[in-house]
């Protein structure tokens, strides 16, 4: 799981259930997960099979609504700019079901689309639809760049790859 904000350059931390065991609910929450988790940079991760995502309102499309920092898409992007997740990879969600809207919620280009969204009455599995390729680096500001080291540091990588090329 994603440390809040990415504040840090190994901002994702690992949680082995089998070494886990009777610390299962302690590690489910985010005070648990920060003292069981063992911090990872991105680039070690390995592959995801899985992405789940918190939502604070979805729609029948896929179509979620976070807590409105977009950090959850920023997770997203940086992992699909690490390879780690791809197109196929599955996005889900659980919600109430009176957190499932009937209207259309808008959707940018960097905004992830849900696969599948499970209520206590139904699993709702929407339409397919790609979603983003990477980081949007031109919506996101030098402030923003300085509070998240890993991506500092992957776009620092990215720009020094592509000098070299040129």
């Amino acid at each position: 799981m994603a440390v809040p904000r990415l504040r840090t350059e190994r901002c994702f931390l690992r949680l082995e259930p089998r070494t886990l065991q009777g610390k299962l609910a302690h590690a489910a929450t985010i005070k648990g997960a920060t003292a069981l988790g063992v911090p990872v940079a991105p680039e070690k991760i390995g592959r995801i099979d899985l992405i789940v995502a918190g939502s604070v309102a979805v729609d029948l499309t896929g179509a979620r609504v976070g807590k409105g920092g977009g950090y959850s898409d920023l997770e997203w992007a940086l992992a699909r700019e690490l390879r780690i997740v791809d197109d196929d990879t599955p996005v889900v969600t659980t919600v109430h079901e009176l957190q499932v809207l009937a209207d259309t919620l808008p959707m940018t280009p960097h905004d992830v689309p849900l696969d599948v969204v499970v209520t206590p009455e139904r699993v709702i599995r929407a339409r397919h639809r790609p979603k983003p390729a990477g980081i949007f680096w031109n919506e996101l500001s030098e402030e923003q760049l300085a509070a998240m080291p890993a991506l500092a540091k992957l776009r620092g990588s990215r720009k020094r790859s592509s000098r070299s090329r040129a």
